[in-house]
């Protein structure tokens, strides 16, 4: 505890790592705001659950098509700008959503038109920006920034969706307005970031070979590919997000507000361990904390799924979060710390595809199997194959499992 004292200040006195949190906790929080806002509007005007599924497929299909290419990106020019120009991106097509709902003529194709956008943004943004983490944060805490960054990112994730339900029920325009302007607070404090050098695959042809060569890396490494295909796997089947909207209307009886507060309690709850977690790092047993949180994850989804009360939904998604901010601090840090710059935008990139990436097409599972069972049945079903998949993975990966450190 001691030694956490002893290094807080100087990683939180860290001038580019301070503007890079802040970069991502605006970026989070205007995709928060959205994942409210569209959910609702989509749910509105069609009431169906299979259209909530399209939600994500609409943004995962061109993080499928784009990976490769965005990881290289990442490694060949300034990642920074990458970042920024997303980001842009993302307020513009916010401004388009805005001007569209205001206007009174959006219409469910041009949602998902602004929806593709969104996911070509992001399936370039990401792998740049988890590849700058290393270069702002001061050596030695990679862990310990991975931490405060994730309770950063939290907190955006808190507020964001209580702000999106808050701004729907003022005009359903609003929360597409506070979308754009903080996607452009967050592109200007990233180009304010100093990064210590450029990185260092910037001269390497876009080859067949350099392409993929993340997926060779994560395939020679074991340890991060049991951690990234198990976080896919939980996050595919164990995501309810987007069953929400049918929980807070039809099963819980609450409105854009109840939507607002079940988006935001897994982030109060990862927020708290971010915290702990940035106080005090995982020092023994780290891998097999990662699949403890795995389980308490799916445990936790199967909770929400049969509550017919708000406070226990609340409680059970708080829980819930908390978990999945252990796996993710455990994974990002073994990531960052396995693998070389040079490299980092393209494991990155493959890192993205396999869990981030995958809430979307978890989305679209979740849409799919509550259109066809009912979305209870379709959360029970999740988290039961969560579980299961974590009690799997310890035996096919036992690299991953007897990982002590991650520093």
């Amino acid at each position: 505890m001691n030694d956490a004292v002893a290094v807080r200040p100087s990683l939180l006195a860290h001038r580019p790592f301070l503007e890079y949190v802040a970069s991502r906790g605006l970026s989070e929080f205007a995709y928060q705001i959205g994942t409210v806002a569209i959910g609702w509007q989509v749910y509105a005007i069609t009431g169906s659950a299979f259209a909530l599924g399209m939600v994500g497929l609409a943004q995962f299909i061109p993080s499928a098509l784009l990976v490769f290419a965005a990881g290289h990106v990442a490694d060949r020019y300034d990642r920074k700008r990458v970042v920024q120009a997303c980001q842009f991106a993302q307020a513009l097509a916010s401004l388009f959503l805005a001007w569209g709902t205001f206007a009174g003529w959006l219409s469910l194709t041009h949602i998902f038109a602004a929806l593709v956008i969104f996911g070509v943004a992001i399936a370039f943004e990401s792998p740049a920006a988890a590849a700058m983490l290393p270069g702002v944060a001061p050596e030695g805490l990679v862990q310990k920034g991975t931490a405060v960054s994730t309770a950063v990112w939290q907190s955006a994730t808190v507020c964001g969706p209580a702000l999106g339900g808050v701004a729907y029920a003022v005009h359903p325009g609003v929360p597409y307005a506070a979308m754009a302007g903080f996607w452009c607070l967050s592109g200007l404090l990233v180009g304010l970031i100093r990064l210590a050098a450029a990185p260092a695959a910037a001269a390497e042809a876009a080859t067949a070979k350099s392409l993929y060569a993340g997926v060779g890396f994560i395939r020679r490494n074991p340890a991060i590919l049991g951690a990234i295909s198990l976080d896919l796997f939980a996050v595919l089947l164990g995501g309810a997000t987007a069953l929400l909207p049918i929980y807070a209307r039809d099963i819980l009886h609450a409105g854009p507000w109840g939507l607002g507060i079940l988006r935001g309690a897994p982030a109060v709850g990862a927020l708290l361990m971010s915290a702990l977690l940035a106080h005090r790092s995982i020092t023994r047993r780290a891998g097999l904390r990662m699949f403890q949180a795995v389980i308490v994850f799916g445990l936790c989804t199967l909770v929400f799924a049969l509550s017919r009360s708000m406070w226990l939904s609340v409680a059970a998604l708080a829980v819930m979060g908390a978990a999945d901010s252990v796996s993710v601090v455990i994974r990002i840090a073994l990531v960052q710390l396995s693998t070389p710059d040079a490299m980092r935008g393209r494991v990155g990139a493959v890192n993205y595809l396999f869990v981030n990436a995958s809430n979307q097409l978890g989305e679209f599972e979740s849409g799919i199997t509550a259109a066809l069972f009912g979305a209870v049945p379709a959360v029970v079903l999740g988290a039961v194959g969560t579980i299961v998949v974590a009690l799997v993975w310890m035996r096919l990966f036992p690299a991953l499992r007897t990982v002590e450190r991650l520093e």
